[in-house]
């Protein structure tokens, strides 16, 4: 966990983990961290994300809109629900939506932002070993890296995506989070575990799998979770981990004493409870319809 000076003086990078259709729960924490501590988006020199954490690292260096992202997340997940397949149904091809969506909104000059600055975790296919990619020389080639680190193989297809000719699949696979226990990086999961910025499970449970490069916690809604992932439940929750990832950068920002300015501190209590009275309003609004 970062100390308070060190936050403040020190630029620290940030690390999305793998998150499937929890990515939601990602978005939700960036739009915290926009709301309340823009600078520590602008100022991290390196982002980095894996499988759905790629998303939402795209997301933070490429500024992308927030809503529009959480919206194609859903109306992903509103598609896979239209069967008891779920996303293994024939129909549904969710690398395709992604591919698509991210044609939309990733601006045309995607790639000289995201040189040097975004990490997207994958796996190679012919050794498995996890590869970090940060150089594009093309918009095309930003969307190829996520779709990349997006694709379980079976779940989203028999052939996997290439990248300048390689094939690569899942990043989470061997490495579900980047950059994992490293100095001067702020981690985010929508899995509780030892992340900065995750769901706080039961205290009483103190037993943690260090698996796949990420610390995950044993518990029963952790395991919930993971299914989740996989399989989406209905919108209504996917807009609660919405508002559970703002919430939880909240408390984040508040346990390091992150200032807005020179002796101001952020109070959750003050300064974030409009933005997360209106974002937890807006997600059961979209659940009573």
């Amino acid at each position: 966990m970062p100390k308070p000076a060190e936050t403040e003086c020190m630029p620290q990078s940030l690390s999305f983990s793998g998150s499937g259709f929890l990515s939601v729960y990602h978005m939700g924490a960036i739009q915290a961290l926009w709301d309340l501590a823009p600078e520590l988006l602008q100022s991290a020199p390196k982002v980095y994300g894996a499988s759905g954490g790629s998303l939402a690292a795209a997301a933070v260096v490429l500024s992308l809109n927030i809503d529009q992202v959480q919206k194609t997340i859903i109306e992903a997940a509103t598609e896979a629900s239209k069967s008891v397949l779920g996303p293994l149904q024939s129909k549904f091809n969710l690398i395709l939506i992604l591919q698509n969506a991210l044609r939309d909104f990733i601006p045309d000059n995607a790639h000289e932002e995201a040189t040097g600055r975004l990490y997207i975790g994958v796996t190679r296919l012919s050794d498995g070993k996890n590869i970090m990619i940060s150089d594009y020389k093309s918009k095309e080639e930003v969307i190829q890296a996520i779709i990349c680190s997006c694709f379980v193989p079976i779940y989203c297809g028999l052939v996997p995506p290439s990248f300048r000719g390689v094939r690569y699949i899942d990043g989470g696979l061997t490495s579900f989070q980047p950059r994992y226990g490293k100095t001067s990086m702020i981690t985010v999961s929508p899995f509780s575990g030892e992340i900065d910025i995750c769901p706080r499970d039961s205290p009483l449970c103190h037993l943690c799998l260090h698996v796949c490069n990420t610390s995950f916690q044993l518990t029963m809604e952790n395991i919930s979770r993971m299914s989740y992932a996989l399989f989406p439940p209905p919108v209504w929750m996917l807009n609660e981990f919405f508002g559970q990832g703002y919430k939880d950068a909240a408390d984040y920002l508040q346990r390091v004493g992150i200032n807005k300015a020179p002796g101001q501190t952020v109070s959750v209590t003050q300064q974030c409870k409009t933005g997360l009275k209106m974002k937890i309003l807006k997600a059961y609004q979209k659940k009573c319809k």
